[in-house]
């Protein structure tokens, strides 16, 4: 009996220690294993690059944006928010001739002068810059439906804006017109205007005659000229439609709500390249009221609401600087920059305000950082444009 119960004993022993190996193996889950994460790979453009480049965030084009300003010197880099214009209404071309000897600007607008005139100021104008070894210049006009045939004659006729019947036809006039531009040499042109029609100043001039064409119709040209490797503007910010003067003459009052922004989100989002601001004062506005100023010296319209709130990235450029609506304003060449402006157009003494630009610029830090951030901005879309 003590035999068979030691023999059992030993037997249940051996089978609850295998029973037991079993269980703890069973029990021993495989632990599970993270999912393998797979990493996207950007493959970013080295050269080559075009203007759908110019919003992208490309570590080899912002290096070679900062290889460019750290090659030039600074009367250079001054130089790049500086755009007077030649043709009727703007400088002699005597005068414009020893600006850009002189190396005191970046740009050009062709303002009233024929197609071969045109033709004729980029050939001799990119031979100086050739020969001073100077960076090219953006070229710029007002090629605008309603005012392409009269500012720049001998060009392809087009229809007015508010003859356009429909979105195919938009896009059809955008495409003679950048053709007509890129035979000239002008690479910039400030249109579409994209304000209501109730102001007859700009009104007759872009697609607002049907309040609901303006987006649509407006972001079809800017495509297409974009396409067509020239920049498009929308004009004139923060909107000159619901305003009864002329900026040319004086300037002119938005009372209250902003009521023409919600015409800009979307041409944003689309691309557009530029915006031109115009010389218009907000009031009885908590939020963006300019204290009387101009918008185009108004930190308030262009950092505050423009760049901060409607986070635009592209180029923003003034309205002519030599307008009544901003001339009774000191140095307000100088203080569009200083507001966020990155180009200021048709100053009223391009030499003097070369000088007063330049001379804050090598004096203050602080303003110096900020006409690097604007110049650094044309010197990318000049890159873009394939000019450099």
């Amino acid at each position: 009996m003590h035999r068979i119960n030691k023999k059992i004993m030993i037997k249940t022993f051996s089978l609850l220690f295998v029973i037991g190996i079993a269980t703890a193996a069973c029990s021993q889950t495989t632990p599970l294993k993270a999912p393998k994460t797979v990493e996207k790979i950007v493959e970013y453009k080295k050269d080559n690059f075009n203007l759908s480049d110019f919003l992208s965030d490309n570590p080899y084009l912002d290096q070679k944006v900062n290889e460019i300003y750290e090659q030039i010197d600074d009367t250079a880099r001054v130089a790049q928010v500086i755009m007077p214009a030649i043709g009727k209404y703007g400088d002699e071309e005597s005068t414009i001739t020893n600006l850009v000897s002189s190396r005191k600007i970046g740009g050009l607008l062709l303002l009233n002068g024929s197609k071969d005139q045109c033709i004729a100021w980029v050939t001799k104008f990119n031979e100086i810059n050739l020969q001073k070894n100077s960076l090219p210049f953006l070229y710029s006009a007002d090629a605008e439906p309603t005012l392409f045939n009269r500012k720049i004659p001998g060009t392809a006729v087009v229809k007015k804006a508010k003859e356009l019947e429909n979105i195919e036809e938009v896009e059809k006039t955008a495409e003679i017109i950048s053709k007509e531009l890129n035979e000239i040499g002008i690479n910039y042109n400030f249109s579409p205007v994209v304000d209501m029609s109730m102001n007859s100043t700009v009104g007759y001039r872009g697609f607002g005659q049907k309040p609901e064409n303006i987006v649509p119709w407006s972001s079809r040209f800017i495509t297409k000229t974009q396409e067509m490797k020239i920049i498009a503007t929308a004009k004139h910010f923060p909107g000159h439609g619901l305003v009864s003067g002329d900026t040319h003459k004086s300037l002119q009052v938005i009372d209250g709500a902003l009521k023409e922004i919600p015409t800009y989100p979307k041409l944003i989002e689309d691309g557009v390249l530029s915006i031109m601001v115009g010389h218009l004062a907000v009031v009885n506005n908590e939020k963006y009221s300019t204290d009387g100023l101009p918008a185009t010296i108004s930190s308030r319209i262009i950092k505050d609401l423009l760049i901060d709130s409607l986070k635009f990235k592209g180029l923003i450029v003034t309205d002519a600087m030599n307008m009544g609506g901003v001339t009774n304003f000191k140095s307000a060449e100088l203080r569009s920059i200083e507001a966020g402006c990155d180009i200021t157009l048709m100053p009223q003494n391009t030499a003097r305000t070369f000088d007063e630009i330049y001379k804050k610029f090598v004096t203050d830090a602080t303003f110096q950082k900020r006409v690097e951030e604007s110049s650094k901005k044309v010197i990318r879309m000049k890159i873009c444009l394939g000019l450099i």
